[in-house]
């Protein structure tokens, strides 16, 4: 009896999508041996593989149920697993119990983030996402780590302060309504309608690049700032006493009119 082995060409997505999660699980590997500018580089490769994947599926047209699930799932081990074995290794074991239960956050904050992405994975605005995507926090909390947290030049005081608000802050802005930026397609219809999203990230990959890393907790700083911002404002302008308001000076306005 021969057995037929069925090769579609969503493997390959799928493929990259399984190297985001060999790299997580080699952080993983190399935080435990407290290598951790390595691990960090791991987790960078992880977030390379997350980005290819879609890129790829979308080019190949090979997007399927199937990769959704799958990249998910790696996001989950990649993005939170990994950061919060990462604070739990380099400060919160210090705290017994109740460190394992606070460096947990961010992988239970960003799990919840995948399942409901997952549940509206069709309904999503292709500008923005709902809730901080899992791989900037991911980023946000290991740029931090290796960049502040471990420099000997930093005060103890001001890593312990970090460190709470980076554990506390990057789950409750993965499982937030918040809106944030998705990053712009390197295209020419792209460019036009989001052309200052698009020199911002550009300048921002090359300021990062410039400073050899060390400027990329800033500059996911002012991205999580920026996007709150903006969420503030336009709750102001959606406030129940501005929309009562509105329809007054409408109701005037028709009144006048009659």
């Amino acid at each position: 009896m021969k057995l037929k082995l069925r090769i579609t060409k969503s493997i390959i997505p799928n493929l990259l999508t399984l190297g985001n999660l060999f790299s997580g699980f080699s952080a993983i590997i190399y935080i435990s041996k407290n290598e951790f500018e390595i691990a960090a580089g791991m987790l960078l490769v992880a977030g390379i593989f997350d980005l290819l994947d879609g890129i790829v599926a979308r080019l190949i047209r090979a997007t399927s149920e199937i990769g959704i699930q799958l990249d998910s799932l790696c996001d989950a081990v990649s993005f939170g697993v990994v950061p919060s074995y990462f604070l739990y290794t380099v400060y919160f074991h210090s705290l017994g119990e109740i460190g394992i239960v606070i460096s947990s956050l961010p992988a239970l904050g960003g799990v919840y983030r995948l399942a409901r992405f997952n549940v509206h994975a069709t309904l999503e605005d292709k500008n923005y996402f709902t809730g901080m995507p899992i791989p900037a926090a991911a980023i946000y909390i290991m740029s931090f780590i290796v960049f502040h947290y471990l420099d000997p030049n930093l005060s103890e005081n001001l890593k312990t302060i970090g460190i709470f608000i980076v554990v506390f802050s990057a789950p409750l802005l993965m499982i937030s309504i918040i809106k944030f930026d998705n990053l712009p397609r390197p295209s020419w219809k792209s460019i036009k309608v989001h052309p200052w999203n698009f020199g911002i990230t550009i300048f921002g990959i090359i300021v990062i690049i410039a400073s050899l890393g060390k400027l990329l907790f800033p500059m996911m700083l002012f991205y999580i700032i920026l996007n709150v911002l903006r969420a503030l404002f336009n709750l102001g302008k959606n406030t129940p006493g501005r929309r009562i308001s509105g329809s007054k000076e409408t109701s005037k306005l028709k009144n006048q009119k009659i």
